[in-house]
């Protein structure tokens, strides 16, 4: 089974192309691979309770594991009170993980 990594680092409040990263991951979702959305430096900003959090709860039920960096997390002030309940505080250890058990990385 093909197994994904997308690591978005771009804040959806400036760029409107971080939608389309959610769809991508979430069709590849539905195709049945494994996916996962690493979310990292301004990439972590949606993952608070806000409107664009919303996109992020849609790619969630298409089957997309999403993560974001607890650094991130920690420099942006974001408390995991805050997270939206799609989303989970993770180490960027689980970067290296995944990339050592052969994902392929797309880094948008």
């Amino acid at each position: 089974m093909e197994k994904y990594l997308f690591i978005e680092s771009r804040d959806p409040f400036e760029s409107r192309e971080v939608g389309q990263s959610y769809d991508l991951a979430a069709a590849l979702a539905q195709e049945g691979k494994t996916v996962t959305l690493f979310l990292v430096q301004n990439g972590v900003l949606p993952a608070r309770q806000s409107s664009e959090s919303a996109a992020l709860e849609k790619t969630a039920k298409a089957g997309v594991e999403i993560l974001a960096d607890q650094f991130s997390l920690k420099e942006r002030g974001i408390t995991d009170a805050r997270l939206c309940r799609a989303v989970q505080p993770a180490p960027l250890d689980v970067v290296v993980d995944q990339l050592a058990e052969g994902r392929k990385a797309i880094w948008l």
